[in-house]
């Protein structure tokens, strides 16, 4: 998944607040207001702490549900949940909409220049390289083998404990520590143990690094001003200090095992097969650094919103057990996971309430127009906004706002949608290589916990506050007690029993 960058929708000083209060809008627009000298920045300071819901409410008063929005001097940006607009920037145009320098210099520290925080040439060497890397059967069952072992041999276990003792757990933060043990083996081969350790390891100091270091990567877009950051980069002092502490824990812990990967690689190849560049250290650093914060982050965001969903859904929860019991299992191989349709269909409505990536943005190299008819300049930050998108009559109908499983399947099967309709897993040549590989993981995850226990999350009936982040979190984790299924367990193993008894499997009894 694309990383959702804070400035897309640029953060202005406190100081802009006198502004609001004491100059009068000099044009007043369907939803975001025009004020003299400051354009429309006092009211994203004021809306700050409901960002996404408030301009998803001013882009449905745009008929074409985009928006220019104005900003002090030349460079303006431009807001869309139009699919037609998303097609144009993500794949019709793509060469005019790139990343830029405002999106890669701040998170450069961390990311270098991967596969997320690059364009051009880079850009197409990595994607042709993990593209590859993707689509091998390899890989495909190492990750099934992977996730499989770690629900079965550390989060079953730990939810049972928990149930036993009728804990309270932060299910958030146990979902990013599953995501990141995962992740860190598809990339690293090396299993940090964070979930079930108990926090003093070199693996769990690696990963409290790497949130750290994503988190203040991540701030530098809070600064009115870049050179405020770079300044305080300069000194090194505060926030950008223990920034560097962090991204030096993280080198250390990866250089290594980069290092010497590289080395038996080279070591088995032969003559021309061996490519200095792409055997670059550096390199597989910072595309190693990409693959682990796009697959921690999204997956344990994408999970909590489901959980809790799930909770004030008893009927959409029935309906997955149902649908999964002549199946039912300790784990599943990859061919059970592709028939679950049911909870492929459920886990893609979620994606649409609360994409893990809620806005994503790019520069406009070019003068441009959209097939809307919006003029876009030339530096102008652009941003599709997918949460809005979610929320969108025009695109999903009256009932958009309601968790509705069933509107993904046809005839009891999972039917794709437009990717453009619901870019949450990017969309065009950047769509995200690693769809298929979430999909497995959250199935298997979801469809273990389930069939197992009943997750009671604590606080079902209140919306959880969000972060914006690299991702969409909750602010105070996804406080939840589980409880053994034992009776709906045994039940379905029953059915399971009679199912294989019709088909001649099971004799004797």
């Amino acid at each position: 998944m694309e990383l959702f960058s804070l400035q897309s929708l640029l953060f202005f000083p406190p100081s802009s607040l006198f502004f609001y209060f004491f100059t009068s809008p000099k044009q007043t627009l369907n939803g975001f207001k025009r004020y003299p000298l400051f354009g429309c920045l006092p009211g994203f300071i004021i809306n700050d702490h409901r960002l996404l819901e408030w301009t998803t409410q001013k882009l449905k008063n745009y008929p074409t549900n985009t928006a220019v929005i104005y900003n002090p001097g030349r460079v303006h940006g431009v807001l869309t949940a139009n699919p037609s607009n998303v097609e144009y920037i993500l794949k019709t145009n793509f060469e005019n909409y790139q990343k830029g320098d405002v999106f890669i210099a701040p998170l450069e520290d961390l990311l270098g220049r991967g596969i997320f925080n690059s364009d051009g040439e880079l850009w197409k060497v990595q994607r042709k390289t993990a593209s590859h890397q993707f689509n091998t059967k390899s890989l495909r069952n190492f990750v099934v083998e992977n996730v499989k072992f770690e629900t079965c041999a550390r989060l079953v276990p730990m939810l049972t404990k928990a149930s036993e003792r009728e804990e309270v757990l932060d299910l958030q933060g146990v979902l990013e520590k599953f995501a990141f043990d995962n992740i860190c083996k598809v990339v690293f081969n090396v299993d940090p143990g964070c979930l079930g350790g108990d926090g003093a390891g070199v693996g769990a100091e690696f990963m409290r690094a790497f949130e750290d270091a994503s988190n203040r990567s991540c701030g530098r877009f809070r600064y009115a001003f870049e050179f405020l950051w770079r300044l305080k980069k300069f000194y090194n002092i505060g926030s950008e200090r223990e920034l560097k502490k962090s991204i030096a824990i993280v080198n250390e812990f990866s250089t290594d095992i980069i290092r010497s990967r590289l080395e038996a690689k080279k070591e088995n190849e032969i003559g021309s097969n061996y490519n200095p560049c792409m055997n670059s250290p550096e390199l597989y650093r910072d595309m190693a650094m990409n693959f682990i914060l796009a697959g921690h982050d999204s997956t344990s965001s994408a999970l909590s919103w489901f959980f809790w969903l799930l909770s004030s859904h008893p009927d959409v929860e029935e309906n997955i057990l149902q649908k999964n019991q002549k199946i039912i299992g300790q784990s599943y191989e990859f061919d059970e996971l592709r028939e679950m349709h049911y909870l492929h269909a459920a886990l893609s409505e979620s994606l649409r309430l609360y994409p893990p990536v809620p806005l994503d943005s790019k520069v406009c190299c070019n003068d441009d127009k959209l097939p809307d008819g919006t003029f876009v300049g030339k530096g102008w930050i652009i941003s599709y906004h997918a949460y809005a998108m979610g929320r969108m009559e025009g695109i999903w109908g009256k009932n958009c706002h309601e968790f509705l499983p069933e509107r993904w399947l046809e005839n009891g099967m999972f039917r794709q949608e437009n990717a453009y309709r619901f870019p949450v897993f990017h969309a065009g040549p950047r769509m995200c290589i690693g769809k298929d590989m979430a999909y497995i993981q959250m199935k298997s995850i979801v469809a273990s916990v389930i069939e197992r226990f009943i997750v009671d999350v604590q606080d079902k009936n209140k919306s959880p506050e969000h972060v914006l982040s690299m991702t969409l979190r909750m602010k105070n984790g996804l406080k939840v007690k589980v409880r053994k299924r034992s009776h709906v367990f045994y039940q379905l193993n029953y059915v399971r029993i009679l199912h294989l008894l019709s088909i001649g499997l099971v004799g004797g009894l």
